[in-house]
């Protein structure tokens, strides 16, 4: 069969599934577009993503890659959208997509990421929105935590930062931008970086809301930076507040495909 390569920007709730990654007894993001990809191709196809999430992370515009049939491809190319989507549960949607050349990768080509971190910054806990925050009871000082963020911007070791597990060759990576806006009792942090380590971007978060809470200042948090010890850094943010937002490639990005 003469296959072409597509590109696909998902967007899921975490919430319902156990991570992106295929496991033996657990719902996963990736197990179930496959099924889904399989239902509409007649065989399986492996889909290849430009970053991995934990159980109950959510994604706005993931992209990924998988090799669909040539002929169905060029004869519809809108169907693979829509008959994704027919065999998709609720919670999972392909939103956008792209023909890619033969050897594009979702995940070796990528050239930036980004993540969008909520918070739930109210005295009382959201019947509506639990599972989309870090309920945050207590008045957070976004401007102590905008100080902070600026020592973490630009190419450092983030050992500090890294969860045991973490498989990367390199503690090293670069942070291009982070922004903190707070928008009614809604507060996002959202980070750019070339990559990340494992939970970087949840242990950034629980150092600066102890920065935003008082716990420890600015300058301390660039000081356990500098220390490149995990032990020393806060506990690691809830997986619920978490949002994978953008894949940026050469010639396009996932959320420019949305439509």
């Amino acid at each position: 069969m003469n296959l072409q390569r597509i590109a696909l920007v998902i967007e899921f709730d975490g919430h319902a599934f156990s991570g992106w990654q295929r496991q033996p007894n657990a719902p996963s993001v990736q197990q179930t577009l496959e099924s889904a990809l399989a239902a509409i191709d007649g065989c399986r196809r492996e889909l290849m993503t430009a970053g991995r999430t934990d159980a109950g992370v959510h994604a706005r515009a993931m992209l990924v890659h998988a090799d669909v049939s040539a002929e169905r491809w060029h004869r519809a190319p809108r169907a693979y959208l829509h008959g994704l989507n027919a065999h998709l549960p609720p919670t999972v949607r392909v939103i956008g997509l792209k023909k890619v050349a033969a050897d594009f990768h979702a995940r070796f080509d990528c050239l930036e990421r980004a993540y969008c971190y909520q918070i739930w910054n109210r005295t009382t806990l959201s019947a509506l929105d639990r599972w989309r925050h870090w309920w945050m009871p207590r008045a957070l000082d976004i401007d102590a935590m905008y100080e902070a963020s600026r020592y973490a911007l630009g190419r450092h070791d983030f050992s500090a930062l890294r969860a045991s597990g973490c498989q990367a060759h390199s503690p090293v990576r670069e942070i291009r931008d982070i922004r903190i806006d707070r928008e009614g009792y809604c507060i996002r942090i959202e980070v750019r970086a070339d990559a990340f380590l494992y939970r970087m971007v949840r242990n950034l978060v629980g150092n600066l809301v102890e920065v935003g809470l008082g716990k420890r200042s600015p300058g301390n948090f660039a000081e356990l930076l500098a220390s490149r010890d995990r032990t020393r850094g806060a506990a690691t943010a809830p997986a619920q507040g978490l949002y994978f937002t953008d894949a940026v490639y050469a010639d396009f990005r996932a959320s420019e495909l949305i439509g």
